[in-house]
């Protein structure tokens, strides 16, 4: 489908807001009966108000979603019968692709093409990729002595908890939730209460294809309330969070207090891209500023620390805010935009308060740092770009979330990877150069799960994704994501 503006505005007269929360398989008030509301970054006007969840719902929906596993209406079922209900799902999400996107661009603020071509596709074939592969994932017979059995098999952890966060809400959705539910667990799904709506759509869908309703639940509500909630609990096996370094943290400190349950953790980043001179510093520019306003730059591993060669770097400053301009911020609802909101007024605040502190640092305003249409009530900041910066700036140390680069000079290889991992994050880290030996050199040295050469971050389903340091804690993405999901057990059996 092309996307144009009678198509999306046609959509945006059909939606409706689920609200509510699914528990046991239907929609429900909070049990406090307390809401909260969700306002569009578009223009800074409510879309509606959410079920807000807390320790009542959170108990009641873990209940429910123990005693499911326990009677195994889906732990038990085969692969295959999962198998079938998750490629339903897949083909639902896929009807409902026009649906899902605008939903997302009204909740979130990220262009509608993106969300369309990108977040809500992209959804699509995850779900398909972790349908099709659970019926293909074999358990393993030990070398023993020939009286000895040693079988190591997989099986679901029990109650899973899925934390996802407001950038990509549909698409990590499905990549955190739908693995955890190919493998036969009961997932409750906490969407992030800036961007709930699509999550709540997903419940409802998964519902639909077949999932039991004890199976999937969506809990809407506020990190300290439904999130600490779940993290706390005694009956939950799995927490699996994306999101913030600071969270993370706090829900460690609930798996020590509570039950030790297994945390899984994809935080943030302050991912390094160093440019040397001697590479393709045309695609290095193209790409380095893709990487860093895409999303208005509320990306994990979105490359916001430029590290430079110094005999280049002005030309790639130079370079970057020639590309800048087709980052110009603009309605997220126009198929030709490219960049689009910040989720809220409170990211949007914090965002202009760390391009204030750049400026106080010394750091030198090369481009942007100003909100723009602050007359339409939207939350929009231009593309930012801060030379002169050393690493031990905030702006170079701290996650920002915002489109918001740091360039800082090397002036040879060795001080350029001392510099890039010379941070307590260690998502992603990139180097451009036409040099085998330094690109292999790099990938060794750089601290951090994803290491990308002559290209910015990327990554699909086939390959792992997460962080060294205080970036988190295990690998989706893959078959990988099936261990954060599973417990491993070993049958021992002496032949008679």
């Amino acid at each position: 489908m092309e996307l144009t503006t009678d198509i999306i505005q046609q959509q945006i007269t059909k939606l409706t807001y689920d609200n509510q929360a699914i528990i046991n398989g239907k929609k429900t008030a909070a049990a406090s009966g307390e809401t909260f509301e969700t306002i569009s970054p578009i223009d800074g006007k409510v879309l509606t108000k959410v079920a807000s969840c807390d320790q009542v719902d959170v108990d009641k929906a873990v209940k429910i979603a123990r005693d499911t596993f326990q009677k195994g209406t889906w732990a038990q079922q085969s692969p295959q019968e999962r198998k079938k209900v998750l490629l339903k799902l897949a083909d639902l999400i896929a009807q409902h692709h026009l649906e899902l996107a605008v939903l997302e661009t009204l909740d979130m603020g990220k262009p509608i093409n993106d969300s369309f071509n990108g977040d809500i596709a992209g959804a699509v074939e995850t779900v398909r990729y972790y349908a099709e592969a659970i019926d293909k994932i074999y358990d393993d017979i030990a070398p023993t002595e020939s009286n000895i059995l040693g079988m190591i098999t997989r099986e679901p952890c029990g109650v899973v908890a899925c934390i996802v966060p407001w950038n990509f809400p549909f698409y990590l959705a499905c990549s955190r939730v739908v693995p955890a539910l190919a493998m036969g667990n009961s997932v409750i799904v906490k969407p992030a209460e800036q961007s709930p709506l699509t999550a709540i759509k997903f419940g409802e869908l998964a519902l639909a294809a077949g999932v039991p309703a004890g199976a999937i639940q969506v809990l809407p509500g506020f990190g300290e309330t439904a999130g600490q909630a779940l993290g706390m609990h005694m009956d939950v096996d799995v927490v699996s969070f994306t999101g913030s370094t600071e969270v993370g943290k706090l829900l460690l400190h609930y798996s020590s207090q509570s039950n030790m349950k297994r945390v899984w953790l994809e935080c943030g980043g302050k991912s390094p891209n160093i440019v040397m001179a001697d590479c393709n510093i045309e695609k290095a520019i193209e790409q380095s500023a893709y990487g860093v306003f895409k999303n208005s730059g509320q990306i994990c591993c979105a490359p916001t620390r430029l590290i430079a060669d110094r005999k280049i770097k002005d030309q790639l400053i130079e370079g970057i805010i020639g590309v800048s301009k087709h980052y110009q911020p603009s309605d997220p609802l126009n198929p030709t935009t490219k960049m689009g909101t910040i989720v809220d007024k409170n990211q949007l605040d914090k965002v202009l308060s760390y391009i204030e502190k750049g400026r106080k640092e010394g750091a030198q305003l090369a481009l942007g740092g100003e909100r723009k249409h602050a007359d339409s009530g939207g939350y929009y900041v231009e593309p930012t770009v801060f030379d002169k910066v050393k690493n031990n700036m905030v702006i170079a140390q701290e996650e920002i979330f915002g489109p918001v680069l740091s360039v800082i000079s090397f002036d040879d290889f060795d001080t350029a990877i001392k510099i890039a991992n010379d941070t307590s994050y260690g998502l992603a880290a990139g180097i451009w150069t036409n040099d085998l030996n330094k690109a292999h050199k790099a990938a060794r040295a750089l601290r951090a799960g994803v290491v990308s050469i002559n290209s910015v971050s990327r990554g699909n389903d086939t390959v792992t994704f997460g962080g060294y340091k205080q970036s988190g804690i295990g690998r989706l993405g893959s078959l990988r994501s099936f261990d954060i999901y599973s417990e491993v057990k070993t049958t021992w059996i002496e032949l008679q």
